[in-house]
């Protein structure tokens, strides 16, 4: 189940682009639209002001961004915007060893820096290493100056780590420091649903998705928790407003298959479906960006 890289839809790819990311539970790995194999929190966005940089948006929008950052990186590997950018689009084209080997190197260097330490913690659960993940972003802001984008991250890091009655409770502080926030929400939902409070997801994600600033990551998110819930028509219905009627129909088929599976829960858990389409173009998000169901995000 962001990104701080909105667990979004499974990992992004439950983006408007790619659709199905989500908490590196690839929450709707099951799902959607395809479930991105990025790391989590996709859908939680960007990590502090570096994302707030124009960012690429296509493959080949990623990879000009990389060659341009790599040749800065490489004539100064202590240049900490290099690193930053740099890592950011070998995460975005899922060059995740890479991208960690980067940013371990410039948390060494800007020991005091949050947003590359929020950017390292993010590409170390995107390796799989959640409890060097966790203990990472837990540095990266603190109490007195604390970052609902870093909170969110942390809790789709404990969400994949299986505690989910923790992440729960890290979303409900990020809310309360960003009411109403559809990526921590989104977040949240998928968390309930990975806890099998289908009813309450469905509500969170339903008040997400009626934000205006809900993109198409929260709606497929909620589209998803309608599938497990047999609501197949609600969900296609939905589906609809951010993928053509074929990709609609061969989404909830996909889940239609994926919820009569008598291993579906554990598929859930462990993100090991993948969805119909396998679309992999990369989210605008960053590597201080990790659910959705995916992300991620």
């Amino acid at each position: 189940m962001s990104s701080a890289r909105p667990h979004s839809s499974a990992r992004e790819s439950l983006r408007s682009s790619r659709p199905a990311l989500g908490l590196a539970v690839c929450l709707a790995a099951l799902a959607l639209a395809g479930c991105q194999g990025r790391g989590l929190g996709d859908v939680t966005g960007s990590i502090g002001r570096s994302s707030q940089a124009s960012a690429p948006r296509t493959a080949s929008d990623w990879q000009g961004d990389r060659e341009t950052w790599a040749k800065r990186y490489d004539a100064n590997p202590k240049d900490r915007d290099a690193a930053f950018y740099y890592a950011r689009a070998l995460r975005s084209l899922d060059q995740n060893a890479q991208a960690m080997a980067v940013l371990q190197n410039a948390v060494l260097v800007h020991q005091d820096d949050r947003e590359l330490l929020g950017a390292y913690g993010r590409s170390l659960a995107d390796n799989g290493r959640l409890r060097e993940a966790d203990e990472v972003l837990s540095r990266a802001h603190s109490p007195e100056r604390p970052d609902w984008r870093i909170l969110s991250a942390q809790g789709t890091v404990a969400d994949q780590m299986g505690e989910h009655a923790r992440a729960q409770q890290i979303y409900q502080t990020a809310l309360r420091l960003a009411p109403n926030e559809p990526t921590i929400m989104s977040n949240y939902g998928l968390s309930l649903a990975l806890s099998r409070n289908l009813p309450e997801a469905e509500r969170v994600l339903a008040e997400a998705a009626a934000s205006d600033r809900a993109d198409a990551r929260v709606r497929q998110n909620l589209v998803f928790v309608l599938g497990l819930q047999g609501r197949f028509g609600e969900a296609e219905t939905l589906a609809r407003r951010d993928q053509s009627p074929a990709e609609a129909a061969a989404t909830i088929a996909y889940l239609k298959r994926s919820v009569s599976q008598q291993n579906s829960w554990e598929l859930l858990k462990g993100g090991k479906g993948r969805g119909p389409s396998q679309s992999r173009q990369p989210l605008a998000g960053g590597a201080g960006s990790a659910p959705a169901a995916a992300p991620p995000a």
